[in-house]
């Protein structure tokens, strides 16, 4: 009884960390160039950052190789920012843009880029492990439309539900 009970709960686990079908991590990934600030374009709205703006995630090196994420919003309806730390960590080749990342201990998900300017790292389209998870960063609080219609199209023909996209304000 207790392997299956173990069998299960490495099941979740890993299940939390997988790839949605279509989504491949790029190849090439540079981790000390993603390292940074980024500014939130869109995203999937969760109840871990509905309702707010102004949202940013802010990736360093940890000491151990992982990295620190900093995600921090404002919350228009509280009047106050909200801010969460975590670690993330490669689940496979550290030159492939497939993370795993932890907010809540022992717990993670998947951190899967899928589109980057590798030219300059100023966009990144990112997944979590199903198509519920979305998001779209950029070293610049604002991107052109061009850049927004590409995200969207690229993102609909994924799977993912575009409708529901929710494009949070860069400067409240």
């Amino acid at each position: 009884m207790r392997n299956l009970f173990v069998v299960i709960v490495l099941f979740f686990l890993t299940a939390c960390t997988g790839t949605p079908d279509k989504i491949v991590p790029v190849s090439g990934f540079e981790l000390d160039r993603y390292l940074g600030k980024w500014y939130e374009i869109a995203r999937l709205d969760h109840s871990f950052e509905r309702g707010l703006s102004q949202v940013s995630a802010e990736y360093s090196l940890k000491e151990d190789g992982g990295v620190k994420v900093i995600n921090q919003g404002f919350s228009i309806e509280k009047g106050e920012w909200k801010q969460a730390e975590g670690k993330a960590y490669f689940v496979k080749a550290t030159d492939q843009g497939y993370l795993k990342v932890s907010f809540f201990g022992p717990f993670y998900g998947s951190y899967i880029v899928f589109e980057l300017d590798k030219e300059g790292y100023q966009y990144a389209f990112v997944s979590g492990p199903n198509t519920d998870y979305l998001w779209f960063l950029s070293r610049t609080p604002s991107v052109s439309d061009e850049l927004k219609i590409r995200f969207i199209d690229e993102a609909k023909k994924l799977g993912f539900d575009t409708s529901q996209l929710v494009f949070p304000d860069p400067s409240n």
